[in-house]
Parts: C-alpha cells; structure tokens; sequence
C-alpha cells in the first residue's frame, strides 16, 4: 500500500509539474490576537524565519499566551503557516518558530512521511483557513532516517508500520547513497525536498506557497532548502 501511495504521489507530483505554473504568494485572512498575523507567503516566510532566529539566540518572545486570547481563539482560528515536520520531541514548530496558540497549524509525522490524513489535514489548512504558507521541516539525527538506512544496509525485517516509513523514505535514501559525506544528512535533505515538490504539485495547494527546510540541532536554526 505504502508502495502504490508514493507511485500516485510521485506521478501526480510530475504531471504537475510538467504543466502548472510554480505556485504563488497569495492572500490570507488577518489574524485575531495582540499582534497581526502576517497575510502573504513571504511575509509569513519571513515572520518564521525571524522567530527561529530568536529562538537559536534565546530571545524568545513565547508570544500569543494570554488567557485573553485564549477566549478570543475559542471561536475562531487564523494561523498563518502550516508546518508539516517531525514528532521529534527536540523539534517542536511554536518553539523553534517563536510562535505562539493560534499562530501555526502543525501537522507531525515520523520523518514527515505523507499520507491521506495529512494530505487532507494540509488543504484543510490551505482551503478552509485560507494559510498562504506551507513549510516542510526536516531535521538531522532524524529516527525515521536512521532506521531506513539500517534497513538497506542490514536487510532486516522491519516491524509493524514502522515499516511504512521504510517504504516512504527508502527512494530517497537510495537515490544519495553514492553520493560523498554524510548519508543520512543527504536522505533528510532528499527526502524533505521531495515532500515539498509533492505538495507543491498537487492541484489542492496550488494557492499556498510551498517550502522546506532543515532543523539544525545544534545551533538551533532552520536553513530553506533549494
């Protein structure tokens, strides 16, 4: 199954791309809360950028907290990214992003493998809340990168869904598995890449603007993959 998902996301990634114009900046609704939601791609793009900074610099602001806007947030919601990372304990979106409740919506799976859940949790984001920005957040020392590559390597069996992971991940582990350095620095790179560039295909998400990036544990920035 997991096979024949990535085959349809990978096809449907190239048709795509073969025939639609690269995605665009567009307009989000104004947010509730003490300070204003950026409403396009870049400035979104930019008020994440920013919160990482001070976050890697202990500057961090932990903004939109207040029980005021908790009860303002009660009725309503107007994040301004969508964030599909890593369950990486070490890797959570609000922190490494300065950002605060109401500000993101986060959608968190082992090595940001797609499925239909977060495929739908993402338009759900860019059709219904109207979020300009959708950034894909890959991060070094990732487990799910890890036990893919001991997978090739060794050959053994992998458990339950783990497995699904393995599957997902395997292409781009093999397609940088020649190449010099680190292998698991280029599979997170790859991989995260190829999630962008299916997201960014899919005809669901052609009003958001799509990005990925890399987490870097040690100094805490984030870095925008080309």
């Amino acid at each position: 199954m997991a096979s024949n998902r990535r085959a349809f996301l990978t096809a449907t990634a190239v048709g795509a791309l073969a025939t639609a114009p690269a995605t665009a900046p567009t307009t989000a609704t104004a947010a509730v809360g003490p300070h204003p939601h950026p409403t396009t791609a870049p400035a979104a793009l930019a008020e994440l950028l920013d919160g990482n900074r001070r976050y890697a610099t202990d500057h961090s602001r932990h903004p939109d907290e207040s029980r005021r806007l908790r009860r303002q947030l009660a009725t309503a919601q107007h994040p301004f990214a969508v964030i599909v990372g890593c369950i990486d304990s070490r890797v959570p979106p609000e922190l490494v992003f300065d950002q605060g409740l109401g500000d993101l919506l986060c959608i968190r799976t082992a090595g940001e493998v797609l499925d239909e859940a977060v495929l739908a949790s993402i338009q759900y984001g860019v059709e219904e809340l109207r979020i300009p920005l959708v950034l894909v957040l890959g991060h070094e020392r990732c487990g799910a990168v890890a036990a893919t590559l001991a997978h090739l390597e060794t050959g053994a069996a992998v458990p339950g869904h783990l497995a699904l992971l393995v599957d997902e991940i395997s292409p781009a582990a093999r397609r940088t598995r020649a190449l010099p350095g680190d292998w698991a620095k280029h599979t997170m790179r790859a991989h995260t890449a190829w999630v962008r560039d299916a997201i960014r295909a899919d005809p669901a998400f052609t009003s958001a603007h799509v990005v990925a990036a890399r987490f870097d544990l040690d100094t805490g920035l984030v870095t925008l993959l080309p």
